[in-house]
C-alpha cells in the first residue's frame, strides 16, 4: 500500500480559498495550521465520498471523534502521523476538543439529505462546519482566542452561508442537499419542488438577493468584531473576508445563476485580495 500523504500534499491538492490564505501565516505557525486544515479535509472528504459505503462513512467519522474523547490515536483510520499531530496542536494552543468534534458533528450531518427549517436552525450547522474553524484557528493565528471569539464565530457564519448559496446547484447533484432556510424560500413562494428542478425566476432572484443580503449583515458585523489588537494576526481569515465577498457580490452581478456554474476567483484575483488587505487599516 501507498503511504499515507502528509498534511502538506493533503493541502497542496486541496486548492481551496482556506489554503490559499494559509500563505499569509507566519513560517512558524504555518506547519500547526497546515495539520488542521489537513485534518478538516480529510473529515469533509470522508463525508462527502460518493463510492464509500454509509456504514464506513459513520465509521471513519465516529473513529475520528472518539481520538479527542481517548487522547488515543487509531491505526485502523490510517493518517496516524495526522492524528498525532492534531492532537498535539490541540494540547500546545489549549483549544478545547469540542472546537474540532464540532468540525466532526457537522460532517456527520452530512451524511443524510438535510433541511433547514428557519436560519436559527441553519445556524447550528455553520457555527459547526465553519465558525468553529476558526474558534480552532485564533490560537493558531496568534489572536487572543478570547478577544477575537465573536468575530470568528460571525465570519465563520457569513463564510459558510456565502459557500451554501455558491453551491446550490452542486448540492442539489450531491443527495438533493439542501442547505437554505425552507422558511425562507416559503416568504417568497418558492417551493423546494422548484429548487430541486432549477427553476430560476424572480422569486429565486428575490430569496438569493434576501439571502446575500444576510451575508453582508454578517460580514458587516464581523468587520465591527475584529479587535483592532488582533489586526494584523487575523491577516489570514481578513483575506478569506475578501475573497469571499468578492465572491458574493459577483453572483449578486449576475443575478444568482448558480444552477449552470460555480463562481470562482482566479489565483492572481486573490493574489490582489492578498495584497490589498496585507496593507489595509
Amino acid at each position: 500500500m501507498p503511504p499515507d500523504p502528509t498534511a502538506a500534499e493533503i493541502t497542496r491538492k486541496a486548492k481551496s480559498n482556506l489554503a490559499f490564505a494559509l500563505r499569509c501565516v507566519p513560517a512558524d505557525r504555518r506547519q500547526h495550521l497546515i495539520s488542521f486544515y489537513a485534518f478538516c479535509r480529510v473529515i469533509d472528504d470522508l463525508a462527502d465520498d460518493l463510492d464509500l459505503p454509509l456504514a464506513e462513512k459513520k465509521t471513519g467519522l465516529a473513529g475520528w471523534k472518539a481520538i479527542f474523547d481517548t487522547d488515543v490515536t487509531d491505526p485502523s483510520l490510517g493518517l496516524v502521523d495526522l492524528q498525532s499531530d492534531i492532537l498535539k496542536v490541540r494540547d500546545l494552543y489549549d483549544i478545547p476538543s469540542e472546537y474540532f468534534t464540532n468540525v466532526i458533528v457537522g460532517c456527520q450531518m452530512d451524511l443524510q439529505p438535510q433541511r433547514f427549517e428557519t436560519w436559527d436552525d441553519l445556524k447550528e450547522y455553520t457555527y459547526r462546519v465553519a465558525s468553529s474553524v476558526g474558534l480552532v484557528c485564533l490560537p493558531l493565528f496568534a489572536a487572543d482566542p478570547k478577544r477575537s471569539h465573536d468575530y470568528a464565530v460571525a465570519l465563520g457564519h457569513a463564510l459558510q452561508l456565502t459557500n451554501i448559496l455558491r453551491d446550490i446547484g452542486e448540492d442539489l447533484s450531491n443527495g438533493k442537499r439542501i442547505y437554505i432556510p425552507l422558511q425562507d424560500l416559503g416568504r417568497f413562494e418558492y417551493t423546494e419542488q422548484d429548487l430541486v428542478d432549477r427553476v430560476h425566476d424572480d422569486r429565486f432572484v428575490a430569496f438569493m438577493t434576501y439571502q446575500a443580503d444576510r451575508c453582508e449583515e454578517l460580514y458587516a458585523k464581523a468587520t465591527g468584531l475584529l479587535p483592532p489588537e488582533d489586526h494584523k494576526a487575523l491577516l489570514a481569515p481578513r483575506v478569506m473576508h475578501r475573497i469571499y465577498h468578492t465572491l458574493l457580490k459577483k453572483m449578486r452581478a449576475n443575478n444568482f445563476r448558480v444552477f449552470d456554474r460555480r463562481y470562482r476567483l482566479s489565483k492572481l484575483q486573490k493574489l490582489a485580495l492578498l495584497a490589498k488587505e496585507r496593507f489595509a487599516k
